[in-house]
């Protein structure tokens, strides 16, 4: 179905490969509208609870974008390059209704770092590299990385790091907040996996919401509280709310259903 990426279902994961380790996984237009489509598959598939999204290789998660497409763009074309990558892609995996964790080996710079930071979270290997060095090209993030660099790790250090172009290490992004936890590369994705599935026994209505409302607050929006009444009054209309009271009262798991 795709030819650059790799994609596998397991427990209710969906697990995305971006799948060109001789290009280190680097975004072009062909890896953007198939990660679009496989977002699709995040948002409409009822046995998807959950993904990942991680690169092939030992080398790379996401070297960045395929510089060799930016040289015949003008000013024109490199706003509706990064207006389409951001509509079908980075807001679409921010705003999923179903989390969307990035598992990070390697290199993540430029575009590979915004794909991550699109990501509700993040854990990477000890060989991780994260960085936004788009200034040695003349140019900015435009995937969105201003924005959510800042978000993450401060106003301070994000500027320093998109006007120096330096990169830095999985220690320090950990220490920044950018990442949640390192794993040796080998259990990387076990690590993601086991991290998911206590997530993805939560229930879904909840988890759903959750996500909204923090990306509320990540971006400073005034009406974040009321919002957030609003959702806790409605989620105890849900059959999942019901299920939750009675499976902690009767002391037995809950079976959440998503309704």
């Amino acid at each position: 179905m795709y030819t650059t990426l790799l994609t596998t279902t397991d427990n209710g994961i969906f697990t995305i490969t971006i799948n060109r380790p001789d290009k280190l996984n680097a975004l072009n237009k062909t890896v953007i509208d198939e990660l679009s489509a496989a977002i699709y598959e995040v948002y409409t598939n009822p046995s998807i609870k959950s993904a990942i999204i991680t690169g092939s290789g030992a080398k790379a998660f996401v070297a960045g974008a395929d510089i060799s497409g930016f040289v015949s763009l003008d000013g024109r074309g490199g706003q509706a390059l990064a207006q389409t990558g951001q509509d079908l892609v980075f807001s679409k995996i921010e705003n999923s209704p179903k989390p969307i964790i990035a598992a990070v080996n390697g290199f993540a710079l430029g575009g590979g770092c915004e794909l991550a930071m699109a990501c509700h979270f993040r854990l990477c290997s000890e060989n991780a590299k994260f960085g936004q060095p788009e200034v040695n090209l003349g140019l900015v993030p435009g995937y969105g990385g201003t924005q959510r660099l800042t978000q993450l790790i401060g106003k301070g250090k994000a500027m320093e790091l998109m006007m120096t172009g330096n990169m830095i290490d999985a220690n320090e992004a950990k220490q920044l907040g950018l990442v949640n936890y390192i794993t040796t590369a080998e259990t990387l994705l076990d690590k993601t996996k086991e991290l998911l599935q206590v997530i993805n026994s939560k229930a879904p209505v909840a988890i759903k919401n959750v996500i909204a409302l923090t990306n509320i607050a990540a971006y400073g929006g005034s009406n974040g509280l009321q919002k957030e009444i609003q959702a806790f009054g409605e989620l105890f209309d849900t059959k999942d709310a019901k299920e939750g009271a009675a499976a902690f009262l009767e002391k037995r798991k809950a079976n959440f259903t998503g309704e």
